[in-house]
């Protein structure tokens, strides 16, 4: 049976029934996964990321050729690779930042995750991003400390201006805490509960094309794109869950179809 193909395909039938081209805004981490599975998920979804956080200090103390396998799989998939907080907090308090600076130049990373999480550097921004700029790294602060609790109201207000001071200084963007658990930190209550009048002071403050929320459960991701829209960007999202994710952003999970902010919209062609 001969069957008639309209269209070109993947993008035709998704521009058909109203699913926007939109760029990548998913920052993924990878926890310590082995190279090859690394590499089928970029192969599968590299298209999707707009950054790869390799997480923690796992990168560290893995096979050297392997941690420099990962970063050259993720240039070759075209996406940027960044270290996470805790080593250059750990760098910082043992005083050792240069030579991390220079470690993380050597590997190839794009840039490193700031923060005073679990420490207290006590270095200014702008030294760090001077720094940092030696050896062609970028910078992304992280607001919030990992032990802290979840935030208040004047948490947020101190939080903003040190991201403020932060970006007036050269940072790339600034990431909202919320470890591995999204509960009991940062916009999270105990029961997993967001904070939307907290997350919307960030927005407000620094717009959404500046901030990524860390959100690494399902309940964490789905609220703050049921919340924001498409347009919100995300961290700490597992490898193997970047795919719910952006079909959840784009209307096409059974949850988000039901919300205008991320439902599809047809055209009056693609209705006919």
């Amino acid at each position: 049976m001969s069957i008639k193909r309209e269209g070109g395909g993947f993008d035709d039938y998704l521009s058909g029934i109203g699913v926007p081209g939109m760029p990548p805004r998913t920052y993924p981490f990878d926890p310590g996964v082995a190279p090859v599975v690394l590499e089928s998920h970029l192969a599968q979804s590299g298209h999707l990321m707009l950054g790869l956080k390799v997480s923690m200090a796992c990168w560290m103390i893995a096979d050297r050729a392997a941690t420099r396998r990962k970063v050259t799989a993720a240039h070759d998939a075209g996406v940027p690779a960044t270290t996470g907080g805790g080593p250059y907090e750990v760098a910082v308090a043992q005083g050792r930042l240069p030579s991390y600076l220079e470690l993380c130049a050597d590997v190839g990373f794009d840039g490193i995750e700031c923060g005073a999480g679990f420490t207290d550097p006590g270095v200014g921004p702008a030294e760090i991003v001077r720094q940092a700029a030696e050896y062609e790294l970028a910078v992304d602060y992280e607001l919030g400390g990992k032990h802290a609790g979840a935030f208040a109201a004047d948490d947020a207000r101190q939080l903003i201006e040190e991201g403020r001071r932060w970006l007036h200084a050269g940072a790339r963007r600034l990431v909202i805490e919320a470890r591995e658990s999204a509960a009991g930190v940062g916009l999270f209550d105990r029961g997993g509960e967001m904070n939307v009048a907290l997350a919307e002071r960030f927005a407000e403050a620094f717009g959404l094309e500046r901030l990524i929320y860390e959100a690494p459960t399902k309940a964490s991701q789905f609220a703050f794109l049921d919340h924001f829209g498409p347009e919100v960007q995300l961290s700490n999202v597992r490898l193997d869950e970047i795919l719910r994710v952006e079909i959840y952003r784009r209307g096409l999970h059974s949850d988000a179809f039901a919300n205008p902010k991320l439902r599809p919209q047809r055209t009056v062609d693609a209705a006919r």
